[in-house]
Parts: C-alpha cells; structure tokens; sequence
C-alpha cells in the first residue's frame, strides 16, 4: 500500500482569450511538477480559456479553442506519467458548465462540472454557467472530433465522481465549493476520498486571506500536508475517530472512475513527507503594499506601455499611489535579485534595453515613472513642496507645470460667447459659478495627464507611451466627491478600492519600512482638492467641510449600504445605535439623509470610474459589480419620512423619560 504521495497545486497568472500565453503557462507549470516528483496535478479554475472572459463565455470561439488547447495538452509529452486537472468551459448536451477535465497519458479520466457557482460581489457565473446538480451521478459526454482523434475516446464520464488510483482516492471541487456550508468534500471524506484538490479563482479583499486559511483548515484539519504528503496519517488519524466512521459507514457512495495508475512509488518509505505550512497573514498595509504593487507590474507589462504618469498633488492619495509603484519597483528588483528571468526579460523590454538589470528601485523608478504637479493660482507652495520632496526620495522623473494658462483660456472662450465671466464664491459668484471653475481646473488637469503620457518619453528622447495613474480612494467615490472626467479618469486605478483610513495607514507603514520622511508633512496636512482661491496664502478649502462628512463616516456608510444591504431607513436604524453615544437621532437622521441625497445626486459618476484594483466589497464601481442604478429620486421622500417618523417617536419617547425622572 502506498504511502507517500507529492501533488503540485499551479497559481498561473493567466489572461482572458491569451490561449496561445495560457498553454504555454500551463506546459510549462506541469514539467515544474514533474521535476519536483509531482504525480498529479492541479491547476487554476478555467485556466485555459482564463476566469475573466465575462460574456466571452457565450461565444462558441471560446469553447472551440478551449477544446484545441485541451488537445495540444493532450499531445504534449510533457503531460505523460502525471495526472493532469485543468479547467475550462464544457457545452454537455447544450448547456455551459464550468468544469475540471483530468487526464493522464492521453486519455480523459473524468470531465468534473462545478456544482456551487460563485454568483455574489463581483462573481456573475450563474449569467454564463449552469451548476450541475446531480449528485453522485455521471453521464456519457460525447467528446468532439479534435479530441476524439488524440484520445481514442468516443465518450468519457462526466459529472460528480471521484477517481480511485491504485493506492488511494482523489475527489475534484471547484473554487466556491468549499465555502458553501454542504462543501463535497464532507462527503467525499466521508466516503474515503483521501485528497481533496480545489481549483480556485478566488479574488483579492483586504483581511480575506484569514477567511481563506480558516476554511481550508476546517476542511481538512490533519489532513493539511503539502506537497509530499504521507497517506498514512490520514488513514490512523480517520480511523480512530468513531463519529466519523459511524457517518462513513452510512454515506451515499460516490460513482468510482478507476485510474491504472499510482500516486505513490515502490520506495516511498525513504521519500520524506512536508510539514503543514505557517501561514503568515499580512497586514492590511502590507497587502496595499504587495497586491496594488503586483497588479501595477501586471498591467504594465501586459499592455506592453513603458511606465506610469501620476498627477502628484502632494495629498495622501496621490502620494500612496506614489508609494504603491515605488513598492512595484522594490518588488521588481528583489525578483529579478533572486534570479527571476521572465521578470527580467520583461524589465528589459518596458525599458527598451536589453542590457539593463535593475538593481536599485529609485534608479528603476525613474526609467518607469514620471510624476506631475500641475499647479494653479490656488494650489499652495506647501503641496508643491511636498510632492517634489516625495518624487525626489522615490526617484520618480518629475514634472512641475501651471494650468492657469489653459484655465484662462477655456473661461476666456466663454465669456466671449456669452458675455458673463463666472467668479468664485469669495469675489461674490454664485454656487454654480464657483463649481463650474472649480471643475474647469480640474478637468484640464485630465487632458494634460494625458498629453504629458504620450510625448513625455518622446521629448526625452525614448521610445513608448505612459499609463495615466487615477487616485481617487472608495470613500470619494462613494460620496461623488470628484469631477467627472478630472484626474479621477485614469487608465487605471491602484487606490480606487482603498479606503482613506487604511491610506493613511499605508503611508505610515511606508514612512517606517520605505523610510519615506516626506511623507510625514503629506499625513498631517487635512486633505484639500486646493480648487478654491487661497485665503492670505493659505488654503481654505478642505475635503470633509466640502463634502459635509467624515472619511470614517463614509466607510461606515460603504460598508452598511453595500455589504448589511441598508437602505436609509435601515442604515439610520443601525447607526442610532452605533452612534448612540455621539450623536442624537436627529443629528444621525440628518447625516444619513445627506449621505443618500449625495450618493444619489452623484451615482451617475460611477459609470465612469477608473477600473481599479479590487480591495473592498464595498466600492460602488458599477461597471464591474455594484449593479445599482445611476439616477435616483434624490429626495428619498418615503424613505426619509419613515426616518422622520422614528425620530420623532425616539424624541417624543425621550421627553416622557425626562418628565417622569422629574417627577
């Protein structure tokens, strides 16, 4: 009976419809497993085809080639002698199912579909898929021509069985399946499955990867060795525990596909087995850190630009921006360090110089990133002077401009046309007046990124184009708290799911690991959009009198109106409570009332965020998985009179309590 069995577990770095890039990952990542002693192995959810097709699921080209990546697999000498568990989408009997397809030597073993679909946040797999619903249970699946031709095969089983090797039992689920509360791998155990393989293509979330290591430690307890385990453990740890058995010996058997083929080898007692890992929980400011920054060198080198421009207007959001791809930069020159070749190959072309090794992250910095502050009549030298001591330490390629040029003109057009000059609150304009110039500054600032990320590398004389960096965090988004169109709209988005509060705490952390001191005076400074004319040189303008709520309260609002679903009358319900020692029901109803006519008046800005980074359930980034509408009554007149309705008890309700204290 064998003992020691070593399986490998693949995270490829896939891409949507790359079949040609995902086959060669996928080639590539078996013969890794191979020279490690690996006998099986397993891969990515839909790894073939890549998760994020979105509606490209529906279209027949996706499957044809997914079938003819199977089939060069299927060919491919690296594949003999190891059992193979890949994923991609499968059309049985006219309906599209997400499935696992094993094989060995040349010959499918078993087409496996996904039961439980993930279909919540920013999951819509029940839009493109069916789940497979019946347990236990396995039909014939007619295999196309292409694979029939490399297999022999005419049909194969599919559906939910277990394969059954020589010396022990695997059973297949697929990602969301271990988080539903009946996940298969209770029953498998139960049944004698012996290794449970998940394909997972499970997203990132600040403070998630705790949940993640939790369920996989409830699913598996002593069963937790990686990649060379010994199945004699399982076996002497099940067999004492009698509740189990007891289940076992009544469990509803799983259909068996028998696999000529072992696991294990002659002399696997000399063969030493793995220690289960430490898991090692990042923090949240190291996540921001890591996840931004890798996100950042992906994008980068897939859409094949040169580096990155950033508006750098000395604030906290623009400035972590800075920081993340000042990390992307670390992290790059530790890889390429540690002898990563396909990094280095990829620095090599980003900078248009095959001899270049990058050593130092500022000297790489510069070659990649270039910052900008735009200045206007209202920005203050303080920002100015704290955005070139932050470019300055991180190595940035630094720009300074003024805008008022453009700004004068873009008025100038108007007053011509209409014979009125807009004038700012301070000199006697109007609400709107003083909007629209505020969102003139802003808006130009766009249209200069832009220009700067084109012919910047060409006035320097080097080849390529720059990515436009957006800086907007969730908690203005949530609010609207941007103009359409500014430096908002961007290429892309490090921080656009990042809250204020754990920037703030990102720029701590890389003021004591990236020993970035300018960074100390850009934390204490109140954060400012710097549109409205300085006040005896200072500045007069701030973010949260502007928006007429705290970044913390908007956090609080994130949270409850998207992940506890509250409606006004519902969030009021809970913060009356949350806040009962800080503020009177009036004063809570007034705030969420604010907060939903805001939200309401400026939801139509979400259709046009940034795409950004995902880091937090609660970003209203509609274009991807916050499917509210973009025009509201934002009077709220129902909801906000069941408000009025309750303050009024709870007030009524607190002037009997006085009277009868009294008495």
């Amino acid at each position: 009976m064998g003992r020691a069995v070593t399986v490998a577990a693949c995270a490829l770095n896939q891409w949507a419809l790359d079949f040609e890039g995902n086959l060669k990952r996928i080639v590539r990542s078996i013969g890794i497993a191979k020279s490690s002693g690996a006998r099986y192995r397993l891969g990515p959810e839909l790894e073939i085809c890549g998760y994020g097709c979105l509606d490209h699921y529906y279209e027949s080209d996706t499957l044809l080639h997914s079938f003819q990546v199977l089939a060069k697999l299927l060919e491919s000498p690296a594949t003999q002698d190891i059992i193979c568990d890949v994923g991609m989408p499968v059309l049985h009997r006219n309906v599209r199912y997400n499935c696992r397809v094993i094989f060995l030597n040349k010959k499918i073993l078993l087409i496996r579909p996904k039961i439980s679909l993930a279909n919540t946040g920013n999951y819509r797999e029940l839009r493109w898929f069916t789940p497979w619903t019946k347990t236990r249970h396995v039909e014939e699946y007619f295999l196309p021509r292409i694979i029939q031709e490399v297999t022999g095969q005419e049909t194969v089983p599919f559906g939910d069985a277990v394969l059954a090797t020589k010396d022990t039992c695997l059973g297949a689920e697929i990602c969301e399946e271990l988080w539903a509360p009946n996940s298969p791998h209770i029953e498998m155990g139960l049944d004698g499955v012996e290794i449970f393989a998940n394909s997972s293509g499970s997203h990132h979330v600040l403070r998630k990867a705790h949940t993640r290591v939790d369920l996989v430690n409830s699913a598996t307890a002593k069963e937790v060795l990686v990649a060379t385990l010994d199945l004699e453990d399982v076996r002497s740890y099940r067999a004492e525990i009698s509740s189990r058995n007891l289940a076992a010996s009544k469990v509803n058997p799983y259909p068996r596909v028998k696999v000529n083929f072992a696991l294990s080898s002659s002399d696997d007692i000399a063969v030493p087995t793995c220690m289960p890992i430490k898991w090692r929980h990042h923090s949240p400011e190291e996540e921001i850190s890591l996840g931004p920054a890798c996100w950042l060198w992906d994008y980068l080198r897939r859409s094949k630009q040169a580096g990155f421009l950033l508006p750098l207007s000395g604030g906290i959001d623009s400035s972590a921006t800075a920081c993340i791809v000042y990390s992307m930069c670390h992290q790059v020159c530790l890889a390429v360090k540690n002898g990563n070749a396909d990094v280095l190959a990829d620095v090599c072309r980003i900078v248009n110089d095959e001899t270049y090794v990058p050593e130092d992250p500022r000297e790489f910095c510069k070659r990649v990133f270039t910052t900008c502050y735009m200045a206007s009549e209202n920005s203050s030298q303080d920002t100015c002077n704290r955005a070139k001591l932050l470019a300055e330490q991180i190595g940035s390629y630094h720009i300074n401009l003024n805008i008022d040029a453009a700004v004068k003109a873009i008025v100038g057009i108007f007053s011509m046309v209409t014979g009125r000059t807009p004038l700012f609150s301070v000199f006697g304009g109007s609400k709107r007046e003083n909007l629209a110039l505020q969102n003139v500054q802003a808006r130009i600032r766009m249209v200069l990124a832009y220009l700067f990320a084109q012919l910047t590398l060409w006035t320097r004389g080097m080849p390529g184009g720059l990515l436009v960096l957006g800086s907007a965090n969730v908690d203005e988004s949530l609010r609207g708290y941007l103009t359409k169109y500014d430096c908002s709209s961007a290429d892309i988005n490090p921080i656009g799911g990042i809250s204020k509060t754990d920037l703030k705490n990102f720029i701590q952390y890389c003021i004591e690991n990236f020993h970035l001191t300018a960074l100390r005076s850009i934390m204490s400074a109140p954060p400012t959009a710097e549109l409205e004319p300085l006040v005896d040189g200072q500045v007069a303008q701030t973010d949260e009198v502007d928006m007429g709520t705290t970044y913390a309260e908007l956090s609080i609002y994130g949270k409850l109106r998207k992940i506890a679903k509250a409606g006004p009358y519902s969030m009021f319900c809970k913060l009356i409570n949350m806040w009962k020692e800080i503020c009177a029901p009036r004063e809570v109803a007034s705030k969420v009332k604010h907060f939903f006519r805001m939200y309401s008046l400026n939801r139509h800005k979400m259709t046009t965020l940034t795409p950004s980074y995902h880091a937090e359930n609660y970003s209203p980034d509609d274009n991807r998985f916050d499917l509210r509408p973009f025009l509201y009554n934002s009077t709220w007149s129902w909801q906000f009179r069941c408000i009025d309705e309750e303050v009024s008890k709870l007030e009524k309700k607190e002037e009997i309590s006085l009277v009868e204290d009294t008495d």
